[in-house]
Protein backbone atom coordinates (compact mmCIF):
# COMPACT_ATOMS: atom_id res chain seq x y z
CA UNK A 1 0.00 0.00 0.00
CA UNK A 2 1.41 3.50 -0.74
CA UNK A 3 1.84 6.12 1.79
CA UNK A 4 -0.29 9.01 1.45
CA UNK A 5 1.19 12.47 1.97
CA UNK A 6 0.49 14.24 5.26
CA UNK A 7 -1.12 17.76 5.10
CA UNK A 8 -0.30 20.87 6.93
CA UNK A 9 -2.48 23.95 6.93
CA UNK A 10 -0.42 27.56 7.71
CA UNK A 11 -1.89 30.68 8.42
CA UNK A 12 1.07 32.74 7.36
CA UNK A 13 1.24 36.69 8.08
CA UNK A 14 4.25 37.97 5.95
CA UNK A 15 5.94 41.54 6.86
CA UNK A 16 8.70 42.12 4.83
CA UNK A 17 9.90 45.29 4.68
CA UNK A 18 12.96 44.87 2.27
CA UNK A 19 10.56 43.96 -0.62
CA UNK A 20 7.55 45.97 0.92
CA UNK A 21 5.33 43.38 1.08
CA UNK A 22 3.03 42.84 3.76
CA UNK A 23 0.06 40.12 3.17
CA UNK A 24 -1.56 37.05 5.25
CA UNK A 25 -1.76 34.10 3.27
CA UNK A 26 -3.91 30.55 3.77
CA UNK A 27 -1.53 27.63 2.50
CA UNK A 28 -1.47 24.04 2.31
CA UNK A 29 1.32 22.22 2.19
CA UNK A 30 1.59 18.13 1.27
CA UNK A 31 4.77 16.60 2.88
CA UNK A 32 5.92 13.60 1.03
CA UNK A 33 6.16 10.82 2.83
CA UNK A 34 10.22 10.35 1.95
CA UNK A 35 10.36 14.50 2.77
CA UNK A 36 11.35 15.08 6.66
CA UNK A 37 10.29 18.16 8.40
CA UNK A 38 13.33 20.32 7.72
CA UNK A 39 12.93 20.13 4.10
CA UNK A 40 9.28 21.10 4.34
CA UNK A 41 9.89 24.18 6.27
CA UNK A 42 12.92 25.33 3.88
CA UNK A 43 10.00 25.23 1.35
CA UNK A 44 7.69 27.16 3.46
CA UNK A 45 11.02 29.77 3.96
CA UNK A 46 11.27 29.82 0.05
CA UNK A 47 7.88 30.73 -0.39
CA UNK A 48 8.37 33.47 2.37
CA UNK A 49 10.98 35.04 0.76
CA UNK A 50 9.51 35.26 -2.65
CA UNK A 51 5.63 35.06 -1.26
CA UNK A 52 3.40 37.21 -4.42
CA UNK A 53 0.24 36.44 -5.58
CA UNK A 54 1.20 34.01 -8.26
CA UNK A 55 3.59 31.98 -6.95
CA UNK A 56 2.48 28.37 -5.98
CA UNK A 57 3.62 25.24 -4.74
CA UNK A 58 3.70 22.56 -7.24
CA UNK A 59 2.87 18.59 -6.41
CA UNK A 60 6.39 18.49 -4.42
CA UNK A 61 8.72 15.33 -4.93
CA UNK A 62 5.94 13.23 -6.93
CA UNK A 63 5.62 16.22 -9.37
CA UNK A 64 6.73 15.69 -13.33
CA UNK A 65 10.29 15.89 -13.99
CA UNK A 66 9.66 19.18 -15.93
CA UNK A 67 8.27 21.08 -12.98
CA UNK A 68 9.47 23.45 -10.16
CA UNK A 69 8.34 22.14 -6.64
CA UNK A 70 7.00 25.87 -6.30
CA UNK A 71 6.93 28.13 -9.07
CA UNK A 72 5.88 31.63 -10.48
CA UNK A 73 4.27 31.54 -13.64
CA UNK A 74 2.39 34.95 -15.89
CA UNK A 75 -0.16 34.45 -17.68
CA UNK A 76 0.79 32.99 -20.56
CA UNK A 77 2.10 30.09 -19.12
CA UNK A 78 5.84 31.47 -18.69
CA UNK A 79 7.73 30.25 -16.08
CA UNK A 80 9.11 34.08 -13.85
CA UNK A 81 10.71 32.13 -10.91
CA UNK A 82 12.12 27.88 -10.51
CA UNK A 83 12.78 27.18 -7.03
CA UNK A 84 14.62 24.32 -5.86
CA UNK A 85 15.59 22.96 -3.18
CA UNK A 86 18.55 20.92 -1.93
CA UNK A 87 21.94 20.03 -3.20
CA UNK A 88 20.84 19.89 -7.14
CA UNK A 89 22.82 18.70 -9.54
CA UNK A 90 23.80 21.17 -12.71
CA UNK A 91 22.19 18.88 -15.14
CA UNK A 92 19.30 19.59 -13.33
CA UNK A 93 19.77 23.60 -12.94
CA UNK A 94 20.94 23.68 -16.34
CA UNK A 95 17.35 22.64 -17.52
CA UNK A 96 15.48 24.99 -15.04
CA UNK A 97 17.63 27.89 -16.15
CA UNK A 98 17.14 27.07 -19.84
CA UNK A 99 13.18 27.38 -18.95
CA UNK A 100 12.70 29.89 -16.36
CA UNK A 101 13.67 34.24 -16.17
CA UNK A 102 15.14 33.47 -12.37
CA UNK A 103 15.87 30.30 -10.91
CA UNK A 104 16.59 29.88 -6.95
CA UNK A 105 18.14 27.04 -5.28
CA UNK A 106 18.02 26.51 -1.40
CA UNK A 107 20.74 24.28 -0.23
CA UNK A 108 21.03 23.29 3.47
CA UNK A 109 22.33 20.30 5.06
CA UNK A 110 25.07 21.97 7.39
CA UNK A 111 28.58 20.59 7.06
CA UNK A 112 27.58 18.92 3.77
CA UNK A 113 27.16 22.08 1.42
CA UNK A 114 30.50 23.50 1.56
CA UNK A 115 31.64 20.09 0.01
CA UNK A 116 28.59 20.02 -2.00
CA UNK A 117 29.10 23.48 -3.28
CA UNK A 118 32.88 23.23 -3.64
CA UNK A 119 32.79 20.67 -6.56
CA UNK A 120 29.63 22.53 -8.17
CA UNK A 121 30.35 26.05 -7.82
CA UNK A 122 32.70 26.08 -11.31
CA UNK A 123 30.07 24.45 -13.25
CA UNK A 124 27.44 27.01 -12.18
CA UNK A 125 28.79 30.03 -13.07
CA UNK A 126 27.83 30.38 -16.08
CA UNK A 127 24.31 30.71 -14.93
CA UNK A 128 23.48 34.15 -14.83
CA UNK A 129 19.56 33.56 -13.56
CA UNK A 130 20.63 30.86 -11.34
CA UNK A 131 20.33 32.35 -7.37
CA UNK A 132 21.95 29.68 -4.77
CA UNK A 133 21.65 30.95 -0.80
CA UNK A 134 22.21 28.24 1.87
CA UNK A 135 19.98 27.98 4.67
CA UNK A 136 22.02 27.34 8.21
CA UNK A 137 21.61 23.86 9.58
CA UNK A 138 20.64 25.54 13.35
CA UNK A 139 18.23 27.67 11.67
CA UNK A 140 16.55 24.46 9.61
CA UNK A 141 16.19 22.49 12.76
CA UNK A 142 14.55 25.50 14.97
CA UNK A 143 12.37 25.86 11.94
CA UNK A 144 11.45 22.18 12.24
CA UNK A 145 10.46 22.46 15.35
CA UNK A 146 7.28 24.68 14.59
CA UNK A 147 5.43 22.45 12.19
CA UNK A 148 2.31 21.31 13.55
CA UNK A 149 -0.69 20.29 11.46
CA UNK A 150 -2.12 23.35 12.33
CA UNK A 151 0.41 26.35 12.46
CA UNK A 152 -0.15 30.05 12.50
CA UNK A 153 2.66 31.65 12.13
CA UNK A 154 3.99 35.26 11.67
CA UNK A 155 7.40 36.31 9.59
CA UNK A 156 8.93 39.81 9.57
CA UNK A 157 11.88 40.40 6.80
CA UNK A 158 14.36 43.14 7.43
CA UNK A 159 17.71 43.75 6.11
CA UNK A 160 17.92 40.46 5.17
CA UNK A 161 17.13 38.96 8.17
CA UNK A 162 13.86 36.32 8.95
CA UNK A 163 12.30 35.90 11.98
CA UNK A 164 9.82 33.57 11.90
CA UNK A 165 7.36 32.41 15.33
CA UNK A 166 4.46 30.93 16.50
CA UNK A 167 2.34 31.58 19.76
CA UNK A 168 5.51 30.21 21.80
CA UNK A 169 8.88 30.57 20.06
CA UNK A 170 10.62 32.23 17.11
CA UNK A 171 13.55 31.88 14.88
CA UNK A 172 15.86 33.96 13.61
CA UNK A 173 16.87 32.86 9.62
CA UNK A 174 19.80 34.77 7.72
CA UNK A 175 20.46 32.92 4.41
CA UNK A 176 23.62 33.20 3.06
CA UNK A 177 24.04 33.78 -0.79
CA UNK A 178 26.51 31.81 -2.34
CA UNK A 179 25.95 32.65 -5.63
CA UNK A 180 23.78 36.21 -6.74
CA UNK A 181 21.97 36.22 -9.76
CA UNK A 182 22.67 38.55 -12.54
CA UNK A 183 19.68 39.09 -14.10
CA UNK A 184 17.00 41.58 -11.93
CA UNK A 185 14.55 39.44 -9.72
Amino acid sequence: MALKATVFKVQLQIADMDRNYYQDHSLTLAQHPSENDERMMVRLLAFIINASDSLTFTKGLSAEEDQAELWDCDLTGNINLWVEFGQSDEKWLRKACGRARQVQLFCYGGRSVPVWWKNIEPALQRYQNLQVTEIPEAAVKEMAALVNRNMQLQCNISEGQIWLSDASQSVLIEPVVLKQAQQPV
